[in-house]
């Protein structure tokens, strides 16, 4: 069995919110396992116990762009980070991230990595971003940044505020005759976050972890075991509703999925992604 550290606590109450009694029993009946432990705390149904502690909440904005290709569109879209939110909404700070993403485009980055090895106008992307510490007064880094391609690509940049620069960028690549609702879509992806575009995009340890939780949940809920499998079905489905794209509801006209809305036009979804600002993995 694994020595149930402090560490792996805390690791569990930050992704989960739980009590860190909860965490300690979950751990221990999972022999040390994060993934199950997850599932244990998921399972029982317990509430997460208050906002994630030592966690400093991002500020920053994101850049984003759709350049023309040999073979359609690219989307491009790079958050940057500050301190506050202060610094975030400087046009200073909004136009040093429309240039981080200029470079971006220049060398048709392909990810976070190949942003900072790209040229700046002194430099590489890298020196620059340490240099604008200086200039801003606080750090400053690269956060998430995607790049996205198709025949059409649509890009929302949604603002909090007025007064805010966008703190949440949505890109969605599709064919041409999808191109006419691929704005909605976009709205959509940005207001519901969806984490897939199809049910057969789910990862299969994902859709077995929801399956387990489904199962155990269920029968801990005295659920009969005979129609406990038709239950896990019906839950599974719900979790699919919730979270890929073409299965959401149309949050403009619910009786229609988002699958519904490309069916119409008579085009496909080829392909999405989201950022949104102080969402990607802390340093």
């Amino acid at each position: 069995m694994a020595k149930i550290t402090a560490a792996l606590i805390k690791q569990v109450r930050e992704d989960t919110g739980a009590g860190m009694m909860d965490v300690k029993k979950a751990l221990t009946e999972a022999e040390g396992d994060v993934a199950r432990a997850k599932e244990i705390i998921r399972a029982k149904g317990i509430q997460a116990a208050g906002k994630r502690e030592g966690r400093k909440a991002q500020e920053g904005t994101i850049a984003s762009t759709v350049v023309d290709s040999a073979n359609g569109q690219v989307g491009y879209a790079a958050e940057l980070n500050s301190e506050t939110d202060f610094v975030a909404k400087t046009p200073k700070f909004v136009e040093f991230a429309d240039g981080i993403l200029a470079d971006a485009v220049k060398a048709e980055a392909d990810d976070a990595d190949a942003v900072l090895a790209a040229a700046a106008e002194d430099g590489t992307v890298k020196e620059a971003i340490e240099e604008a510490a200086a200039l801003f007064g606080e750090h400053v880094k690269l956060g998430q940044y995607a790049k996205i391609e198709g025949p059409r690509v649509e890009v929302y940049a949604h603002k909090k505020s007025a007064e805010m620069p966008p703190s949440i960028v949505a890109m969605i690549a599709t064919d041409e005759a999808g191109a006419a609702v691929a704005h909605e879509a976009a709205l959509q992806i940005s207001a519901m976050d969806p984490k897939w575009l199809t049910r057969e995009d789910v990862p299969a340890d994902i859709v077995e972890s929801e399956r387990r939780v489904a199962t155990e949940k269920s029968l801990a809920e005295g659920k009969p075991e005979k129609i406990v499998p038709k239950i896990v079905e019906g839950r599974l489905n719900a979790f699919f509703k919730d979270n890929v794209l073409l299965e959401q509801q149309f949050v403009k006209d619910p009786s229609k999925t988002v699958g519904d809305l490309f069916k119409q036009a008579g085009g496909k979804a080829l392909g999405f992604v989201r950022i949104e600002v102080g969402k990607g993995e802390e340093d």
